[in-house]
């Protein structure tokens, strides 16, 4: 009996090893990025970090020329509605920068981004001539508040309240845009990227003083 319990045992062993262990652990970890929104950001985020996914920064262009008289701005009437129910129309915007990202809860490189985003606005929250959009794409005003407050965040969220330009936004998250005094997109940018980076800080900056 005792030396059936041990070729049990020895049996058991030979199953645990640690190349078994790992394996498992390998599945685990696979499993939670296929399935978790929150995992995938976290690794996106983590690659963010060490340098990944920077956004390519343009030149402010000068101002010298004026727009003619005729042209239409892709960005003008579109509206937006903040969480208690205020219509924002891009067209009132003029003399602001207006920072603008377009995401969803369920989005991993928004989820990634979303923490840098958060560190730009807390740099610009007072400037009365700089706005952020943050544009729950799905509408779900009040889900995407709670995941606001749930994450720590202190973004403004907003859902669109009109048809959105193709220019603006064709559909794939996360898109940021940034608008000039003017209404004009300056900076457009499709996928996940680091918005701590300087060179953002330094592109608003400029728009700013234009």
């Amino acid at each position: 009996m005792k030396t059936s319990n041990q070729q049990n045992s020895k049996t058991l062993k030979s199953y645990i090893t640690f190349s078994n262990v790992s394996n498992i652990v390998v599945l685990l970890l696979v499993v939670t990025l296929v399935f978790s929104a929150d995992a995938k950001g976290l690794v996106i985020e983590g690659l963010m970090k060490i340098g990944l996914f920077q956004p390519d920064v343009p030149k402010v262009e000068s101002k010298s020329k004026a727009p003619a008289a005729n042209t239409t701005s892709p960005t003008q009437d579109v509206k937006f509605m903040d969480s208690k129910g205020n219509t924002i129309n891009l067209s009132d915007q003029k003399g602001k920068v207006v920072f603008i990202n377009f995401w969803a809860t369920w989005c991993p490189p928004c989820i990634a981004e979303m923490p840098t985003i958060d560190q730009l606005h807390e740099k610009y929250k007072d400037k009365s001539d700089i706005m952020f959009l943050m544009v729950d794409v799905d509408g779900k005003v009040d889900e995407s508040t709670t995941f606001m407050k749930d994450k720590g965040f202190h973004l403004p969220v907003h859902i669109p309240a009109s048809e959105m330009p193709k220019a603006l936004f064709a559909g794939s998250m996360p898109t940021t845009v940034i608008l000039d005094k003017s209404g004009n997109i300056a900076f457009h940018h499709v996928g996940g990227a680091d918005y701590s980076n300087p060179k953002i800080s330094e592109f608003i900056d400029q728009l700013v003083k234009q």
